[in-house]
């Protein structure tokens, strides 16, 4: 039994590692046949994730598939630790950015000269699946906070890996230089048609409270488009 308020077993072999600062959490999936890691989180917190892992049982090389919810930088910035092990896998849109080291859109910095480019391995469609033989994950294409983020479904548990799409209460993230409110009042009403139990959200808490925070997220969406005050809107940016 691991014993660290930093690593959280939600579901069994569903274990939650929480960023730190600007760092998104990761989500950690012991599958029967592959091991998954979504999001990375920022470079800077790379050794942190590591001893997280080591706790577990797991070396870098231990982790088969890497799914970034999207393309910003505290998602996908230790990717470079686990690339020439891992697979890669973003959506399309998201992959075309780290890919051509789209900067502006990704907000990537580091201060290592000798940095190696990031790589995406695996560009995801809407709707793709990865069978780990205990768990099922679906991913779901919900463009909004940026073109590319998505949502990872699992159909087992009706859990939710939201990224930056919906956090505990209806907050919402900041919409990214490729993003769009309308198309984010669209994602989140495509996630309202499914059963979901539970949120894991890039940052902040939990939620089993998913439909209420989907209700107020559109809400918030809407009071944004109308330029209302006492919109709560978080920010997950790099500190320069």
């Amino acid at each position: 039994m691991v014993k660290d308020d930093q690593i959280i077993e939600l579901q069994p072999n569903i274990f939650w590692l929480k960023g730190e600062e600007t760092s998104s959490h990761s989500y950690l999936i012991r599958g029967d046949y592959k091991n998954v890691l979504i999001d990375s989180g920022v470079d800077k917190n790379f050794f942190k994730l590591q001893k997280s892992l080591l706790m577990l049982g797991l070396k870098i090389r231990d982790i088969d598939i890497i799914i970034n919810t999207h393309e910003h930088f505290d998602h996908i910035g230790a990717n470079r630790y686990f690339q020439d092990y891992s697979l890669i896998a973003a959506h399309r849109f998201a992959a075309t950015k780290i890919a051509v080291e789209d900067r502006y859109v990704t907000m990537y910095k580091s201060a290592d000269l000798n940095e190696p480019s990031l790589k995406v391995h695996l560009w995801l469609e809407n709707r793709c699946r990865f069978d780990l033989g205990n768990y099922v994950l679906e991913v779901m294409h919900t463009p909004g906070h940026t073109s590319g983020s998505i949502c990872i479904y699992e159909f087992t548990r009706k859990i939710l890996f939201t990224g930056d799409t919906l956090f505990a209460g209806g907050t919402l993230s900041y919409i990214g230089e490729s993003g769009s409110v309308g198309d984010y009042i669209n994602s989140i009403s495509l996630l309202e048609t499914r059963k979901i139990n539970e949120l894991y959200p890039g940052h902040g808490n939990v939620s089993s409270t998913p439909e209420e925070d989907m209700q107020k997220a559109i809400l918030n969406a809407r009071a944004l488009l109308r330029d209302e005050e006492g919109v709560e809107i978080t920010h997950f940016r790099e500190v320069s």
